[in-house]
């Protein structure tokens, strides 16, 4: 695929990864829609890069279907959620285990109907943020890695709806297999763990390869226009590999 052109929306693309992932897209010629929560900052990207906007929250229902109705994207990239509220198991209330499945997994699922039931047209694809704690946890960090791994199984559930109803719409899993420093996911991670081992966050992070935002949107875009990656259901993004099929 050549992104030359294209529309894609990208939710959570105004920090962080999603950030990232739209400046390398921008440079790819793709005509890039923003979706979050925070005017001012969608402002900001509006301004620096030239994309669209819209204000929305992820798990409202309604929005997704607007959104994705009105701008028929040939990519949807499901990237906004929520920062895992970071405790021990012992020490963690259900309210703070559960943000992650309150906000990812229930945004997820709502934009995944959205784009089954429009549908989107054939040959889209809908990319999925994962995480390399759905492999492999995350203690500190409550039901995070349980929601990770709920929207990779999502992904594939959505693909068997996609192959049954003839929709020709592909739904992958993008795992990030490194700590990404200085968003609100890898700052509360690193600062948990850190504390936890009793250094300092900077000396936990020195002791872990970090992967930049822009690095990480780089890759995906490899992914999307790479045709070796057509068929994965997930894949892995490090930093310093790149890219990685995780399972076809």
């Amino acid at each position: 695929m050549s992104l030359k052109n294209k529309r894609v929306v990208v939710t959570g693309g105004t920090r962080g990864l999603g950030l990232g992932l739209v400046e390398a897209l921008v440079d790819e010629g793709a005509k890039v829609w923003v979706v979050a929560r925070d005017a001012a900052d969608l402002e900001k990207v509006r301004t620096r890069l030239g994309v669209e906007t819209a204000s929305a929250d992820i798990i409202d229902a309604a929005a997704a279907n607007s959104i994705l109705s009105d701008v028929r994207p040939a990519v949807l990239v499901l990237n906004a959620g929520a920062v895992p509220r970071m405790a021990p198991i012992d020490r963690t209330s259900w309210e703070d285990f559960t943000v992650t499945w309150d906000t990812d997994v229930k945004g997820g699922l709502y934009w995944m109907q959205a784009a089954l039931n429009l549908p989107l047209a054939p040959g889209s694809r809908v990319l999925v943020s994962s995480s390399g704690a759905a492999q492999q946890g995350s203690p500190m960090s409550g039901g995070y890695g349980g929601a990770k791994r709920m929207l990779w199984l999502m992904a594939k559930y959505a693909n068997g709806f996609s192959e049954q109803k003839g929709l020709d719409i592909r739904f992958q899993a993008i795992v990030p297999k490194q700590m990404v420093a200085g968003t609100g996911v890898g700052g509360a991670g690193s600062s948990a763990y850190a504390q936890a081992m009793g250094i300092e966050q900077d000396a936990f992070l020195a002791r872990y390869p970090t992967m930049p935002p822009r690095q990480f949107g780089n890759h995906v875009v490899r992914v999307l226009t790479d045709a070796t990656y057509d068929s994965a259901l997930a894949i892995g993004i490090r930093g310093d590999t790149g890219v990685t099929v995780l399972e076809e």
